[in-house]
């Protein structure tokens, strides 16, 4: 006669259901920075990690419901990898440069495989309709400019950066900087271009620093 087995514990199967449904996010964050949310499918992520379509719906119900799963645990890597390490630094120019230059650091160690996974999505959804996932991506990426202008505002409060700066221009600055050298390294140029990138915020910053403050990097 055959003996039953025990069933698995509430709890170490809910952890090893959340283990999963993290490893799900982590791929789908990758496949979406490198070809798009719209690559990112029930399908494709049942076809590339091995896993029954039923079994990716009892985590996502629907496609919708899988990419704003995606692009929230974008942002939460984003935030482990360029924000909190930066905000380590005191208020001032000191932070405004780590935050840039975390975020050329997380593209050098590959965090997501297609650079930025925000400049890539923000491209993708900007020009189309208002909807979940649009004002959702749209939301996170004005989180990161809201960031940069707020860490201008404290480096000016600090003293380091020149009171008559606007912080609102600056910091679209260097998010511009930052998206043309995220272009190019997509597009073949590679370290260069996040070296290039890095100079061109680090003259920048140079410029709208204060006498007393230390040079940025």
């Amino acid at each position: 006669m055959a003996i039953a087995q025990p069933a698995e514990p509430t709890d170490r199967r809910r952890i090893r259901g959340l283990k999963t449904r993290q490893a799900i996010l982590d791929h789908a964050a990758r496949v979406g920075s490198a070809e798009g949310l719209d690559a990112v499918s029930l399908q494709r992520l049942a076809d590339d990690l091995g896993i029954s379509k039923s079994g990716l719906f009892a985590h996502f119900g629907s496609k919708e419901e899988l990419h704003l799963a995606t692009i929230d645990a974008a942002a939460q890597i984003f935030a482990d990898q360029v924000i909190r390490p930066a905000l380590a630094q005191p208020r001032g120019l000191g932070r405004v440069w780590a935050l840039c230059d975390s975020w050329f650091s997380y593209l050098e160690r590959g965090v997501f495989t297609g650079g930025c996974f925000f400049w890539a999505v923000a491209e993708e959804y900007d020009s189309r309709r208002a909807g979940p996932v649009r004002d959702s991506v749209l939301e996170k990426k004005a989180y990161w400019s809201y960031s940069l202008k707020r860490a201008v505002t404290e480096a000016q409060q600090a003293g380091e950066i020149d009171s008559a700066a606007d912080p609102e221009q600056l910091a679209w600055e260097l998010d511009s900087l930052m998206g043309g050298a995220n272009s190019g390294f997509k597009s073949g140029d590679g370290l260069l271009a996040l070296e290039r990138g890095r100079r061109a915020i680090r003259e920048r910053l140079t410029r709208a620093a204060t006498s007393t403050a230390k040079p940025p990097g």
